[in-house]
């Protein structure tokens, strides 16, 4: 989590301009190694205090746009490192799992915030309380992801939404993941305003100029990221 949150940090300064999220070998994420933790600690909100949600945080506050490709399975805290893609495809074989209740405890990671606003309170919940595996099909019905892809072309399509993300307005898109963030829970009036202030932002890059004088032209536009 730690190695995670510090590459998180640097890729702005690296000029990446899309982040893409997978797992290596038979899953995405099957949550907190508990045969390795070394015992029972006695205030488990303190690893979250300091390794999870400061990665969590680096995630959210991110100014580029986040791909995951969910190959096999995405639990506990995992599943909510999922939920971070702004764009999420899972494989076939993929499945989400709140596996917290299972040993006594509550989700965690953003679980309780990402997931009402994902799948409804309902489904949250039923997530949340049950711990059951939701497959990769149920998923896409639910809203929790946007594609599902036979598990074998899951890097190829994950790869290319990442790499025409890549290519688009970076600034615009990081402005958009901030905007979702903030006027979730915002008034009307609210949202309308922090638009107004986005749209001031987005309009004194380079890639605005771009893109209209493309659109003017009837060209493609080649947009740099500034």
């Amino acid at each position: 989590m730690d190695a995670l949150r510090d590459t998180v940090l640097g890729l702005e300064e690296a000029g990446v301009r899309c982040l893409l999220l997978t797992g290596e070998g038979r899953g995405f994420s099957s949550g907190a190694d508990l045969a390795g933790s070394g015992g029972l600690p006695d205030d488990v909100g303190q690893t979250l205090d300091d390794h999870f949600n400061p990665l969590m945080e680096a995630l959210a506050a991110l100014p580029i746009p986040i791909v995951s490709a969910v190959n096999g399975v995405a639990a506990g805290a995992g599943c909510s490192l999922a939920l971070c893609g702004d764009i999420i495809l899972a494989g076939r074989s993929a499945y989400f799992l709140q596996a917290f209740i299972n040993i006594g405890l509550v989700p965690d990671a953003g679980a309780n915030w990402l997931l009402p606003r994902f799948v409804g309170r309902a489904r949250a919940m039923e997530m949340m309380m049950l711990g059951e595996r939701v497959p990769a099909e149920t998923a896409l019905a639910w809203g929790l992801v946007n594609r599902v892809v036979d598990d074998e072309a899951l890097m190829h399509e994950s790869r290319a939404v990442a790499s025409k993300l890549a290519a688009m307005p970076t600034r615009a898109l990081g402005l958009i993941r901030r905007l979702s963030r903030d006027t979730e829970a915002a008034t009307f009036s609210d949202a309308l305003a922090a638009e107004r202030i986005a749209q001031r932002e987005a309009g004194r890059t380079e890639d605005f100029k771009t893109g209209v004088m493309a659109f003017l032209s009837k060209q493609p536009p080649t947009f740099t990221g500034r």
